[in-house]
């Protein structure tokens, strides 16, 4: 019990001692809530760093409850947000470093991208043998592996595909993004000076990504944990209020189909929505970062570093005739 009584901030669970964020805005004003959260975001990120088994050692009921609460509160977005400025400026006087992140966030958005666009092609190669199965050798189900095989329904593989698609939806936003593949409408940008193209990009990361990624997060986040856990989560609840329900906190995964014999792991679209808007956010970091460099570089800076594939000499043949 004397664990739930950590100060104030990230581990504060006394009663009556965390008010609601209106309260603050009412009682303090908005700026004083803002400023007040940025200062307390010190403490709460040292706090979490060097006392993780408090919400990290998922063996302990409350552990895992304060996990949930704090991965959609405001004290972890004051955290995030204050270690994104502080990054930020610190780029912006050491350019190198901002480079370094740029280089960092793109090679990752590459790396999970180009591994799970394959999912695309398992997608078609599994559809294939569906319609095979059952048009040609008119097989209920199908059976994969050996020793203990995999044998579902082929009603349970057919639905299955929609994870595939969501793979490549979810985890190849950044890669397309850096690749240049998302539909763009250019009637005004295309035809911009190249100063205002990294202007424009830096606003809608900052204005735009961010902050949709951000309210999917804080929607999605408790969205999943509701089919993870029992007794349920809500956004709603007060931190002492979960530390209660975690004395009947359990496992609870979600394994129900929308047919009788389909599939049945849709709890991992849940997954696959927060990682979704962690992605998001990173690619929106890595524009905006890069956009600011080649705005302070000039043209000459233009897609430095900057790592796209190519269909080798049968695209540049393409392109030189176009």
């Amino acid at each position: 019990m004397a664990d739930d009584v950590v100060c104030s901030g990230f581990f504060r669970a006394a009663e009556g001692e965390k008010l609601s964020c209106l309260d603050k805005f009412q009682d303090s004003g908005m700026i004083q809530f803002i400023l007040g959260n940025f200062l307390e975001a010190f403490y709460n990120f040292f706090a979490a760093l060097f006392q993780p088994m408090l919400w990290l050692n998922w063996t302990d009921p409350q552990a895992m409850m304060r996990f949930i609460y704090y991965g959609a509160s405001v004290e972890f977005f004051f955290v995030c947000a204050l270690a994104l400025i502080a990054l930020t400026v610190l780029g912006m006087f050491r350019r190198s470093i901002m480079w370094a992140v740029v280089r960092g966030l793109e090679w990752f958005g590459n790396g999970v991208g180009r591994l799970f666009a394959w999912a695309g092609l398992i997608m078609v190669i599994q559809q294939i043998i569906i319609v095979f199965m059952q048009r040609i050798f008119t097989r209920p189900d199908i059976s994969v592996g050996f020793g203990i095989p995999l044998q579902f329904d082929i009603s349970w593989f057919a639905e299955e595909l929609k994870l595939f698609n969501a793979l490549v939806v979810c985890l190849c936003v950044s890669y397309t993004f850096i690749q240049g593949g998302h539909v763009r409408v250019d009637l005004f940008y295309a035809g911009a000076k190249f100063r205002t193209k990294k202007i424009v990009d830096m606003f809608g990361a900052l204005f735009f990504m961010i902050p949709f990624a951000v309210v999917t997060w804080l929607y999605g986040w408790f969205f999943m944990w509701r089919h993870l856990v029992t007794p349920n989560p809500s956004a709603s609840d007060s931190l002492e209020l979960l530390l209660r329900k975690a004395r009947v906190l359990k496992w609870n995964v979600e394994t129900i189909g929308f047919s009788p014999n389909g599939f049945n792991g849709y709890f991992i679209f849940k997954v696959l929505l927060c990682l979704f808007c962690v992605m998001v956010i990173l690619q929106a970091i890595a524009i905006f970062y890069r956009s600011w460099c080649e705005l302070m570089e000039g043209e000459e800076a233009a897609d430095r570093y900057l790592d796209r594939d190519t269909l080798g000499e049968g695209e540049e043949a393409y392109e030189g005739t176009h």
